[in-house]
C-alpha cells in the first residue's frame, strides 16, 4: 500500500475527489491531509470520510520538522498538492524528491508563477483572449510552476466565456484526470 498525503488550503473538492477515487484501492490510500488554513473547507470534507487532517502555521511549514514528523507518522510516500498555496520548502523537496506533485489550472508555462492561482489564472486567460485553457500536472521543484510536466490536457474556450465559466471547465478536467494521473505515477 502506497500512502499519500494531500496538502490543501481551500474548500477541498479535489482532495475529496482523490480520496473517493482511492477508497477501494488495494494499492494506494490517502492517509492524511495537511493544511495551512484552520478554516479551510477541506477539513470538514475529509473528516467526514475518516481521513484525519492537521493544521500547521507558516513557520512550522517553513521549518518543516513538524511536517516531516507527521508525514513519517503516517508513513507517507507521496505528496499531492490540491489547492495548496505555500511554496514547498527545501526540506520537503529533499525528503520527497520527485514525490510531490501539483495541479495547475492552466497550460504551463503560460499563466504560471507566483500569484497565479485560482481565479487569477482564469481572469488572465480570459483577458488574453485565449482559445483554450486546461490543466497541467507537474512535479514540484524549488520554483513556482516550473517542475517537470507530467500531464496536460486542454479544453476549448469561447469568446463569451467568463473567468467563472473557465473555472467550471477547468475544475471538471481536474476531477477527471488528477486521480488517474496520481495512480499512473504510483503504479508504474
Amino acid at each position: 500500500m502506497k500512502n499519500i498525503a494531500v496538502f490543501s488550503s481551500g474548500s477541498g473538492t479535489n482532495a475529496e475527489n482523490i480520496i473517493r477515487y482511492f477508497t477501494h484501492s488495494e494499492a494506494i490510500k490517502v492517509v492524511v491531509v495537511l493544511s495551512d488554513n484552520p478554516k479551510a473547507g477541506v477539513h470538514e470534507r475529509v473528516n467526514k470520510m475518516d481521513v484525519p487532517s492537521f493544521v500547521f502555521s507558516r513557520d512550522e511549514f517553513t521549518e518543516a520538522s513538524r511536517i516531516l514528523e507527521k508525514l513519517a507518522e503516517y508513513k507517507v510516500e507521496f505528496i499531492v498538492l490540491a489547492g495548496f498555496m505555500y511554496k514547498i520548502s527545501d526540506s520537503l523537496l529533499r525528503a520527497f524528491p520527485y514525490k510531490i506533485i501539483n495541479i495547475h489550472p492552466a497550460l504551463l508555462p503560460k499563466y504560471g508563477g507566483k500569484g497565479m492561482y485560482g481565479m487569477h489564472v482564469h481572469e488572465a486567460v480570459v483577458a488574453a483572449g485565449e482559445k483554450e485553457s486546461g490543466i497541467t500536472i507537474h512535479y514540484i521543484n524549488a520554483y513556482y510552476d516550473e517542475g517537470e510536466i507530467i500531464f496536460q490536457t486542454a479544453c476549448p474556450l469561447s469568446p463569451t466565456d467568463t473567468p467563472e465559466g473557465v473555472a467550471v471547465k477547468i475544475h471538471a478536467l481536474e476531477h477527471l484526470h488528477y486521480p488517474r494521473v496520481i495512480e499512473e505515477i504510483l503504479l508504474k
